[in-house]
């Protein structure tokens, strides 16, 4: 076919090769649009909620692959008519366009699978756990296919090739510094694929790390975002979470036991305070009606400790029923049972000569 058109077109006729080149470019334009319909509409069938996202991803790249591909076989049929010389300028192109689909493609096979679960759902832990996966697989793709399209662009240059062979000749030398020098970054990179498949934590779990009680806002190949509960971000980089014991909170289910701890007087009736409470708790939202306990857990000289233990379906729910109890069962003791608040008592003894001895019972 190029000698068709070397034997049909001289070096002086550009008219023809110049219309149809645009007439190519034009038409591998309407291809790509073309494809994009095509693929909406296959989107559509299955998958209507996320299509407008699909499609926004891939449709720049694949208009810009169809016009790259037609200016690729422009520059190969017509270089020797209308004198074109941009092959490695048309290379990198096609090399950054398809590197960019690629990313896309990664991106709504990501939005595909996602669709179908809701993290905002109340039993979210498979969904919690596949969107997960997801992210850390979606950035290592992205990382690996970013990797190797800058490698190939690269290569294509002839001193860069040169400097990659004179590297391979030593690289027995070079190749223990890289890895001295790579060694803490291939274990972070390390650890969060681990973190991808055994899931130690998941995205919206609740974990207590450094002291500090959130939840795992986002995950990354090197580092985890914890969101702290007054609104603090706490970075951990990922291999903490492989290397050092934490709390997690919602591993296996997100409802959660809430404690609230009461100290009393030793004559204060524990019966009643149990009745209350048994009153008090359907009333507040929070509590799932699942656990509903009131034991003396402790008995010291001063005072008896009292423990309620009720549940909620996740450690937020939790911490507003612990608060909203504790406020109950104070405002109970005090309109009810004043006299049975902790106290600390108080003896005096007279002896005979009238010299006044004062024993303090704590």
């Amino acid at each position: 076919m190029k000698e068709f058109f070397t034997q049909n077109f001289k070096s002086e006729d550009l008219l023809l090769p110049i219309i149809f080149s645009v007439l190519l470019i034009v038409a591998a334009w309407f291809a790509g649009v073309l494809l994009i319909r095509l693929l909406r509409k296959a989107i559509h069938r299955e998958h209507n909620r996320v299509i407008e996202k699909v499609v926004k991803l891939v449709k720049t790249p694949i208009k810009l692959l169809t016009v790259v591909i037609a200016i690729s076989l422009i520059n190969y049929y017509f270089k020797d008519s209308i004198d074109i010389n941009g092959g490695k300028i048309v290379f990198l192109i096609l090399v950054f366009t398809i590197t960019w689909l690629a990313i896309a493609i990664i991106r709504s096979i990501k939005h595909f699978i996602l669709s179908s679960y809701n993290i905002l759902d109340a039993d979210n832990l498979k969904a919690r756990k596949i969107h997960t996966q997801m992210r850390v697989f979606e950035r290592l793709l992205i990382f690996l296919v970013t990797f190797i399209g800058l490698s190939v662009a690269l290569l294509s240059f002839e001193k860069v090739r040169e400097i990659g062979l004179s590297l391979l000749a030593s690289a027995g030398i070079a190749g223990i510094i890289i890895g001295f020098a790579a060694q803490k970054s291939l274990s972070l990179l390390l650890a969060g694929f681990q973190i991808a498949i055994t899931q130690p934590i998941r995205l919206d779990d609740v974990v207590i790390v450094e002291g500090e009680w959130g939840w795992i806002e986002e995950i990354t190949l090197t580092y985890v975002v914890v969101r702290i509960w007054d609104k603090r971000r706490l970075i951990v980089p990922i291999n903490f979470f492989i290397e050092k014991p934490f709390q997690n909170w919602t591993r296996q289910s997100a409802d959660i036991l809430g404690t609230v701890f009461i100290y009393v007087d030793y004559g204060f009736p524990v019966e009643k305070m149990r009745e209350e409470m048994s009153r008090i708790l359907p009333d507040i939202p929070e509590w799932d009606g699942e656990v509903n306990v009131l034991q003396v857990t402790d008995a010291t000289e001063k005072t008896m400790e009292l423990r309620a233990l009720v549940s909620a379906k996740d450690s937020p729910k939790a911490w507003d029923l612990r608060v909203r109890l504790r406020e109950e069962l104070i405002q109970f003791m005090q309109r009810e049972y004043p006299e049975y608040l902790p106290k600390a008592r108080i003896e005096f003894e007279k002896e005979n000569n009238l010299n006044s001895k004062e024993k303090v019972l704590e």
